[in-house]
Order: C-alpha cells, then sequence, then structure tokens
C-alpha cells in the first residue's frame, strides 16, 4: 500500500488527515479480513475518503446514514471477498420525545445538549427535528451512553428510545426545476439564480462562509461551478446544476437547475 501515492491528490489538512485515517482502517481492515467503521463523515468528507479507497480495488466500501438521503455517514471498510450481508449496521436511531410546546428549539440545541454529554460531533450523525424531539443517528457504540445520560434539552425532560431505521421521519424532497441563463458559471452568479436572490446577498453569504460547493466551504465568489455540481446553504436546500446547455444568441449561459427544498 503507498501511503503517498493514494493520498497525492489530497489538499489541505483536513483532506490529509481523513487520507491517513482511512488508510490505516484499509490496512486493518485487510490484515484482519474484519470490517473497519469510520467517524459519521460529512457529504465532502465521503468525497474525500472515497477519492483515497478507490485506489484499493481489494476492498470494499459500505455507506451507513440510517436512511437514502442522509447527508451524514458511516463508511465501513472490508475486503472485497467479504459477504456484505454479514455486516452490523454501525449506527442506531434514537428518539428523544419531550413537551417542547412552550421551548422552541432547533438542531443545534439538540445537537448542543448531546455534545454537552461529552459525545464527540462525530459519534454523531443526522438529527431530524420533530415536534415533540428528535431522532438522531448516532455511532452504535454510544447508543446506551446517550440513552441513559441524556435527560433534558434547554430544561425539558425527554424520554429516549431506539427505534427502528424505517421509522425515520424523512420528508419526501420537494423538486423545482429551474430554466435560467447566467453571465458566466462563477458561484455567486448561479447560486443568484438557483435560490432566486441578489448577488450581492449571495456574496455576502458566500464571504460568510455559509455557502458550499460539492459539500465544501468556499470563500471565493467567482469559483467556478460546473455541470453535475450541488451548492448548499443550510436552511434553504440544495441546487444541483443539472445541465449546461451552453450560450444564448446574447452570449449568455443557459442552466437547467434543480432546487431540493
Amino acid at each position: 500500500m503507498d501511503k503517498d501515492k493514494l493520498t497525492s491528490h489530497l489538499q489541505g489538512e483536513r483532506e490529509q488527515t481523513i487520507g491517513s485515517m482511512v488508510l490505516d482502517a484499509a490496512k486493518i481492515a485487510w490484515n484482519t479480513n474484519r470490517p473497519q467503521v469510520t467517524n459519521f463523515y460529512d457529504p465532502y468528507e465521503q468525497t474525500v475518503a472515497r477519492s483515497v479507497l478507490s485506489g484499493l480495488p481489494e476492498l470494499n466500501v459500505l455507506t451507513f446514514g440510517g436512511y437514502r438521503q442522509a447527508e451524514r455517514a458511516r463508511l465501513v471498510i472490508v475486503p472485497h471477498f467479504f459477504i456484505t450481508e454479514a455486516i452490523e449496521s454501525p449506527i442506531t436511531v434514537l428518539q428523544a420525545t419531550g413537551n417542547f410546546n412552550f421551548n422552541k428549539v432547533k438542531h443545534g440545541d439538540f445537537l448542543g445538549s448531546l455534545l454537552g454529554l461529552g459525545i464527540k460531533r462525530e459519534k454523531v450523525g443526522d438529527i431530524i427535528v420533530l415536534e415533540n424531539g428528535c431522532q438522531v443517528v448516532v455511532a452504535q457504540e454510544i447508543a446506551n451512553y446517550v440513552m441513559q445520560n441524556w435527560l433534558q434539552v434547554h430544561r425539558v425532560t425527554i424520554a429516549v428510545e431506539e427505534i427502528d431505521p424505517e421509522q425515520i421521519a424523512i420528508e419526501p424532497e420537494r423538486v423545482k426545476e429551474i430554466r435560467t441563463t447566467v453571465a458566466s458559471l462563477r458561484l455567486d452568479a448561479v447560486a443568484a439564480s438557483g435560490y432566486g436572490t441578489s448577488r450581492t446577498k449571495i456574496v455576502r453569504d458566500i464571504k460568510g462562509e455559509r455557502v458550499k460547493l460539492n459539500w465544501k466551504t468556499v470563500t471565493n465568489p467567482s469559483a467556478e461551478v460546473k455541470e453535475g455540481d450541488t451548492l448548499s446553504i443550510r436552511g434553504r436546500g440544495r441546487v444541483i446544476v443539472e445541465e449546461v446547455k451552453g450560450e444564448t444568441r446574447k452570449g449568455r449561459i443557459s442552466l437547467v437547475l434543480k432546487r431540493l427544498i
């Protein structure tokens, strides 16, 4: 296993750290013939990990996030001959319920309460907020600890129980197709069209590190966007560049965007 070659395309400390961790796990999986599990990775981190592991055809990589649209997920690395049906899920889905009628709480409130238990962020997957609490995907190895010690959120007493992943309350994504034209494929121009706002506001969001391109925070408004890219702003959904159709007679670029709300 040539570690330097497999990670030569990575940039920055964050990508190098992910690459080193997954290669260490891959080496153990191959030498011991036992599945190795990563922490929860966001979509960008998953892309980095898979870009490294793609150079090891003798290994397979499985994804566990709790549900199909999950953003955060754990990767399980196994030798290619391993029977995947025999792999136990490394995640547990918990549901926390309480009387939140007089305490409006958000995603960050539930996450902050969990981290207040001494749990590391990388052990927590997606959190789905409900009217009377939330559902949260956690690493299987900390599930019992969470159920025993997560007792309240914002002074509201909660009851925590394990549920089946099939019980996750996922709302179907609404998709809006947007046919538009832009002067260029700059991030600010495409994002402004996709989110139906001004370039001035989008530039402010970009420089404020609130906009991600392919799940990676980008602070340069002139960053180039291409077909197949995904733009995202927390709380405002995602915009997928479905198709770049070419130039119009006026020299603008015709796009087909899909906004997922």
